[in-house]
């Protein structure tokens, strides 16, 4: 059973929320400020949190920053429908999807399967072997990366994102596919997620040996993994 956290001050959502996901087979904690959930998320594992943005004590995005430097729990941010700077923000710092509120249950149980099913799931037949692409060792049963011998920190997301586009170095990944694949959605129009998780991997990154970028953004179409 997953086990979730919800991280919400709005008590009568949370109880409505609880109810639906723990339907669906979900395990639910529930925690009413950022400072508990933030304990919570850091104290125990779970699978997904659910993290909204306008809490007390913390907002979202100061459990986020808190949580990204010790673990990179996937994290699905609920912002105010509209607020274009929270989601941007949000991704920035290191969420792996979001959805405005007031959100359809179907809609937020398809988004939690597909984070769930992407960062569990393993991208290969055998999960022992790891995978070499240049100064990159990629180990997708635990879902490491190592860069020049150095243990690289990545969410699930970004994660899954590097390992797509490496499994098809020198060839144009669509951005359409990788949403697909990736995030789990179809590409919307004006939907920047993709791009901020992949400014978010370059940034974590270091430099090539030969001062070539790893990767080229086809504008209006994908982006390349450089060989």
């Amino acid at each position: 059973m997953n086990r979730i956290l919800l991280i919400d001050d709005d008590l009568g959502l949370s109880e409505l929320l609880a109810q639906l996901l723990e339907l669906e087979g979900f395990q639910l904690t529930l925690a009413h400020n950022g400072q508990v959930g933030l304990d919570l998320a850091l104290e125990q594992d779970f699978d997904l949190i659910l993290l909204d943005v306008m809490l007390p004590k913390l907002n979202g995005f100061e459990v986020l920053r808190a949580l990204r430097q010790k673990k990179q729990t996937p994290v699905l941010m609920l912002t105010a429908r509209g607020d274009e700077i929270d989601r941007v923000v949000g991704l920035e710092i290191g969420a792996d999807d979001y959805l405005p509120k007031p959100f359809n249950d179907r809609e937020l149980v398809a988004r939690i399967r597909a984070i769930i099913r992407r960062t569990h799931s393993l991208p290969q037949d055998n999960p022992k072997s790891i995978q070499e692409f240049g100064d990159l060792q990629l180990d997708p049963a635990r879902q490491e990366v190592y860069c020049q011998d150095v243990l690289i920190l990545l969410t699930g997301t970004e994660f899954s994102l590097l390992y797509e586009l490496v499994q098809h170095t020198g060839e144009l990944v669509s951005k359409e596919t990788l949403s697909e694949s990736v995030l789990g959605k179809k590409l919307m129009p004006f939907d920047r997620s993709l791009d901020m998780h992949l400014s978010n991997l370059r940034k974590k990154m270091p430099e090539r040996k030969d001062a070539r970028p790893r990767v080229k953004t086809i504008r209006g179409k994908g982006y390349i993994w450089l060989p």
